[in-house]
């Protein structure tokens, strides 16, 4: 089968044919026909993060396809499912994160494309207990973002605990804010969209944003303060360290600032304002299975429409050079034939 190969960080990915994944118990083979481009994909394989991925790695963990072989012990499943396979690709399901709803804090959980080979293959192997079940009439390659950036971002709102008419501020309209902004909407808040580039800003306005504020052109915590009194949650997927900055002063008392994206700084926290003010601050990491269905249901009645382009396998590498310079306006997803 052909992939793309990260041999050493900081390289080009490698095109090249490998052997096909065997199957061990509980798992099922599927035959990839797209994978979504993360930028985590890019901080695999650049090494970024503290825990490394291993090497040789295939990226990606928002790959969809079709079961085209079942491992001993799978009942769940059948060949001609499609599936999909994300970040959370297993956990021990007996710890107590495992066992209290949270597997995404999982201490011995395994990640696609990072830990484990993932999508950006034509075959994947992944464990029938965790592979995402995929709704009828959903287009694999429109349906694809859902897996990373549609159910992160759905999740962070959840756990920011704001209700049906608060306000919410969104840092970051790309390729998984312009869906935040969209779960927003649909989970009934008021939504101001905080980016820097006006074109990103006219994609939320398309998108039903009710306020836009552009963060080069005016400081957009003081601009929500001014508004709207200050946001109940502010979701910040953006990767830089002023806009966690501009993301936390945007919040009113009593409100939450929801920590997504993964800037390579740290966030200072100013005690005495958190603690007069009640803020919270959380970090949100993708979803659980139970997320990953509701994200998907959303999509599947027509809610949630990520907005992107196409690309082969082949042109991986220019795909990274494009998100390492911002030209990527929504998501690009490879297509595997």
């Amino acid at each position: 089968m052909k992939a793309a190969i990260v041999n050493e960080f900081k390289k080009q990915l490698e095109i090249k044919e490998v052997e096909k994944p065997t199957l061990n118990y509980g798992e099922v083979l599927v035959k990839l026909e797209a994978c979504g481009v993360c930028h985590t994909d890019l901080h695999a394989a650049h090494g970024d993060w503290p825990i490394k991925p291993k090497l040789p790695l295939i990226p990606g963990h928002e790959g969809v396809g079709i079961v085209e072989a079942v491992g001993d012990g799978v009942k769940s499943l059948k060949i001609g499912d499609r599936v999909g396979i994300p970040w959370l690709y297993s956990a021990c399901g007996e710890c107590e994160y495992c066992l209290s709803g949270r597997e995404t804090l999982c201490l011995k959980q395994e990640n696609g494309g990072y830990s484990v080979d993932g999508g950006y293959a034509e075959y994947c192997k992944a464990p029938a207990d965790y592979v995402a079940r995929i709704p009828e009439g959903l287009d694999p390659v429109e349906v694809a973002p859902i897996l990373c950036a549609g159910v992160t971002t759905y999740k962070a709102l959840k756990v920011s605990e704001a209700k049906p008419g608060d306000w919410v501020a969104i840092y970051g309209i790309g390729g998984l804010g312009h869906l935040a902004l969209q779960y927003a909407k649909v989970m009934g808040f008021n939504v101001i969209a905080v980016d820097i580039q006006d074109e990103k800003l006219q994609l939320a306005q398309e998108l039903g944003a009710d306020l836009t504020v552009n963060g080069l052109k005016e400081d957009p915590a003081a601009a929500i303060q001014a508004k709207v009194g200050g946001v109940q949650a502010a979701v910040s997927v953006a990767v830089t360290q002023k806009a966690f900055e501009q993301a936390y002063r945007s919040v009113k008392r009593g409100g939450t600032l929801v920590v997504v994206g993964l800037p390579h700084d740290d966030l200072p926290i100013p005690i005495f304002n958190t603690v007069l003010n009640g803020v919270t601050v959380k970090g949100s990491i993708v979803g659980t299975r139970k997320d990953m269905q509701e994200a998907l249901d959303f999509a599947a009645r027509g809610k949630i429409r990520c907005q992107i382009e196409t690309a082969s396998l082949d042109d991986v590498n220019k795909v990274f050079e494009r998100m390492i310079n911002g030209k990527i306006n929504g998501r690009v997803v490879l297509k595997m034939n």
